[in-house]
C-alpha cells in the first residue's frame, strides 16, 4: 500500500543509464514500487496520485560540498537547498566542522565561515547528531570531521606540526566521531589552521579514516601556480593513509593557470588508477571565502560580499574601492578585513571541463552565514541542469542527474540513498526539464530556482512549485556498503 504514487515521469535513476517512463510508488520513508500502472486501485487505498508526466523524477540531489553544519541548526527549514532540490547535503568541509571543536576565546576568523563562538558548542560528534534529532532541518546532513577543527581542540599553537601526543589526540577524537556516524574527515591545509600541519600529521589521520571505510576530503595546500604540488600532496596523503580521496571544488585559480585543467585532470585521473579519487565542482566562474589581500593580485575581479568595519562597501568591487581610497587592491582588502568576497579567478573554460569530467561531483561550497552569500548557495543544481546539461549540451541529463546523486551517494556510500531503486529511501526530486534553471545572481543571491516541482525527502512532500510545505524530516545520513 502506497502513501504517494508518482504517476508516469521519466525517471532519471542516477546511475546515468537512459531514462524511462514509470510509475513510482512510496510507503512511509521508502520507494516500494517502480513501473508501469503501479496499484491501479490506490483511490481505494488512500494513495495520493501525483501526474508527473513530462517531468523528470531523479533521487534528490546531494550537495557532496557544503558548509550547513549551523544552517542545518539554526535555519532548520534549508530553503536555500530545498529550493533548488537537494535532500541532502554533505558539512563538515575545507577542514571546518562544528563537531569536535570548541573555542574558549574569540573564533578564528577562518572558522566564522561557519559562524560565531556560540555555534561551536559539540565537543563529540554524538552531541551534533543529538541536536539534528532534536530539531530536524528540512534535509538529510551528513558530516565530515574537520581537521582544522581537531587541530584547534587539540593543539595549543596552530603555526606548528603536530607532535605525536597531539596526532594521538585528535586520532582518539576522530575514531570516536567515526564510529558515532561521521562520514570521514576533510582538511583544508589552505587555510591558516590546517596550513602547518605536515604529511606525518595528515596521514596518521587518513590512517584512521580508512580503519573507518570512511572518506577525506581536501581543499588542497595550493589551487593557483603550486597546484600541481598540491594535488601530489593529497594523493600520497590518501594512498599511503588508505582512505578515498575528494578533491575539493577543484579549479585553476589565477590568470595565470588558466587553461591548466587539462593538466590536472590528467594527474586526478592517473591518481585514481592506483587510488579511488574523485573531486567535486561548482557551475561557476568565482570562488568565495574569507577577505584575504594575498588574492587580490589585481588580475581578477573581486567583490565584496562583506565588511565588518565597511558594510558600506557590500556589493562593490575590489579595484573601486581601492581606486576610490588612493590604495592597491591588497591594501583596501587588509582595510576591509574581515568580511568575505567572491573572487573571479576560475577560466569557465576550465570550469566546463571539470565539470564535465567522469570523476566529477556536483557540490556547491556556498556559505550561508554571508550576508552576501555567492549565488551557487542557492542556484547550483538548477544551473547545471538548465545551463550547463540542457542549455549548453555539455553533458546529457541523465549524466548530470548521476553527478548529483548516485554518484555522490557511491563515493561517501551513503547507504540506500541516491538511487531510484526499489527500498531505497525515498529521497525524490521531480523537476521540469524545460524550464529548470537558477534565477540567483551576485546582486540578487537570494532567488529560488525555476522548475523544481516537488521534494521529497525521507517519503514526506517537503516542498511543491507553491514553496516549502512545512515539512522537516530530515535525519543523520548513515554510512554502508552500496
Amino acid at each position: 500500500m502506497a502513501d504517494f504514487i508518482l504517476r508516469g515521469g521519466t525517471i532519471y535513476d542516477g546511475s546515468g543509464d537512459s531514462p524511462y517512463i514509470a510509475d513510482v510508488a512510496i510507503s512511509g520513508d521508502r520507494i516500494v514500487g517502480i513501473g508501469r500502472d503501479l496499484a491501479s486501485d490506490s483511490a481505494s487505498n488512500g494513495a495520493s496520485e501525483i501526474d508527473v508526466q513530462g517531468l523528470a523524477v531523479a533521487p534528490g540531489f546531494i550537495d557532496s560540498h557544503a558548509h550547513d553544519d549551523h544552517a542545518c541548526l539554526a535555519s532548520p527549514d534549508m530553503l536555500p537547498k530545498l529550493s533548488q532540490g537537494v535532500t541532502s547535503v554533505i558539512a563538515g568541509n575545507c577542514g571546518l566542522s562544528l563537531a569536535c571543536a570548541q573555542f574558549d576565546a574569540e573564533v578564528p576568523e577562518d572558522f566564522t565561515l561557519l559562524g560565531g563562538k556560540d555555534a561551536y558548542r559539540f565537543a563529540r560528534f554524538s552531541d551534533y547528531a543529538a541536536a539534528l534529532q532534536a530539531s530536524p532541518p528540512a534535509v538529510n546532513v551528513g558530516s565530515l570531521i574537520g581537521h582544522s577543527s581537531l587541530r584547534a581542540r587539540c593543539m595549543a599553537d596552530l603555526a606548528k606540526p603536530a607532535s605525536a601526543a597531539e596526532i594521538e589526540a585528535m586520532s582518539a577524537i576522530l575514531d570516536e566521531a567515526l564510529m558515532q556516524g561521521a562520514l570521514g574527515m576533510s582538511s583544508g591545509v589552505f587555510y591558516a589552521p590546517g596550513a602547518s600541519a605536515d604529511l606525518n600529521e595528515l596521514i596518521a589521520l587518513a590512517e584512521v579514516v580508512a580503519r573507518h571505510g570512511g572518506t577525506y576530503s581536501s581543499h588542497i595546500r595550493n589551487e593557483y601556480d603550486a597546484i600541481v604540488d598540491a594535488l601530489n600532496e593529497a594523493f600520497t596523503t590518501a594512498e599511503l593513509g588508505g582512505a578515498p580521496l575528494l578533491i575539493s571544488h577543484h579549479k585553476c585559480a589565477g590568470v595565470q593557470n588558466w587553461g591548466r585543467s587539462a593538466e590536472t585532470l590528467a594527474l586526478i585521473a592517473e591518481a585514481n588508477a592506483r587510488h579511488p579519487v574523485g573531486l567535486d565542482c561548482y557551475p561557476y566562474d568565482a570562488g568565495s571565502t574569507i577577505i584575504r589581500p594575498d588574492l587580490a593580485d589585481g588580475k581578477i575581479r573581486v567583490r565584496i560580499n562583506s565588511s565588518v568595519p565597511h558594510p558600506e562597501m557590500a556589493g562593490r568591487f575590489l579595484a573601486d574601492v581601492a581606486a576610490e581610497w588612493g590604495m592597491e587592491e591588497a591594501s583596501a582588502a587588509a582595510k576591509l578585513m574581515p568580511g568575505k568576497a567572491s573572487y573571479f579567478q576560475i577560466a569557465e573554460d576550465d570550469m566546463r571541463a571539470i565539470l564535465s569530467h567522469p570523476l566529477s561531483l556536483v557540490g556547491s561550497d556556498g556559505l550561508p552565514s554571508d550576508d552576501n552569500p555567492h549565488p551557487r548557495l542557492w542556484g547550483t543544481f538548477p544551473r547545471v541542469l538548465g545551463r550547463y546539461a540542457r542549455d549548453l549540451a555539455l553533458f546529457d541529463l541523465a549524466e548530470a542527474v548521476a553527478k548529483m546523486t548516485g554518484k555522490t551517494a557511491s563515493f561517501f556510500k551513503l547507504k540506500e540513498r541516491g538511487f531510484i531503486r526499489r527500498g531505497y529511501h525515498a529521497d525524490i526530486t521531480v523537476f521540469d526539464p524545460a524550464t529548470v534553471i537558477d534565477n540567483a545572481t551576485f546582486d540578487d543571491p537570494r532567488q529560488q530556482a525555476s522548475g523544481i516541482v516537488h521534494v521529497f525527502v525521507n517519503g514526506s512532500l517537503s516542498w511543491t512549485d507553491e514553496g516549502p510545505t512545512g515539512v522537516r524530516c530530515g535525519t543523520l545520513l548513515s554510512r554502508g556498503l552500496q
